[in-house]
């Protein structure tokens, strides 16, 4: 349900002072939204074939009837693509997406450059330290005098080798598993947009949207919020 539909009932929110809102009356309020099934079953859809679940994305298309708005054999090679890099597998990564099109990292610099980057991440991490050291050298040295925030990327990144145990030195979050996913999810979006669909699934940005509401209300009024929003549990306002 789109945050924006609960700014629609001013009446009880938007007046002078700071009101309280009892956990009754916000349900009523609540219960008088109406959102259609076939939109929530879209925003399950867009975020499954975003996300790239394609499985997922075909068993629900099943289940509800809801047509994905992109061909699914398309998310299985990018599944491939996304599953290397988030394997470690940054070389054939690379090769897996110049199949798909060559221009995509041709035309997004710092795509490859934290490509690249993810390479020496993987090759400290295996315990490669010369061939990392010389890697860094040939590959991204170069990037990093054209660019001032590559250099301090770089920077960062080789000072890993300074350390013994380079997991527990101020850089080690370059190695915990979230940096390859972080990098995943740039090449995920940049094939999405390559391809013309959405790079950003709407599920996450409506979560947003409640988030930015809620602070926005907090000024005009004590109310039940959500502050659990695995299970978008309703806590009672704070008096």
């Amino acid at each position: 349900m789109p945050p924006s539909s609960l700014l629609r009932h001013k009446p009880i929110f938007w007046s002078s002072s700071r009101k309280l809102i009892t956990k009754d009356d916000w349900m009523k309020k609540l219960n008088e939204v109406k959102v259609r099934k076939e939109d929530m079953n879209k925003l399950i859809m867009n975020f499954l074939v975003t996300e790239g679940y394609v499985d997922a994305a075909e068993k629900f298309q099943l289940e509800s009837g809801t047509e994905p708005d992109m061909d699914l054999g398309t998310i299985t090679d990018r599944v491939a693509v996304r599953r290397a890099l988030q394997n470690g597998n940054v070389e054939d990564a690379i090769e897996k997406v110049n199949d798909l099109n060559p221009e995509i990292l041709d035309m997004n610099p710092q795509l490859f450059f934290h490509l690249q980057q993810q390479r020496l991440i993987e090759l400290i991490r295996n315990g490669k330290l010369e061939e990392a050291l010389e890697f860094a050298q040939e590959e991204l040295a170069p990037r990093g005098e054209e660019n001032r925030v590559f250099l301090e990327e770089v920077e960062r990144t080789v000072a890993l080798l300074a350390f013994e145990d380079p997991s527990t030195s101020p850089f080690g979050e370059f190695l915990d598993i979230s940096q390859r996913q972080k990098t995943a999810s740039e090449l995920n979006a940049a094939i999405l947009t390559s391809q013309s669909h959405e790079k950003d699934p709407k599920l996450p940005s409506l979560l947003k949207m409640l988030i930015w509401a809620q602070n926005q209300l907090d000024e005009k009024a004590s109310y039940p919020h959500i502050t659990d929003f695995v299970n978008a549990t309703l806590e009672d306002p704070v008096i």
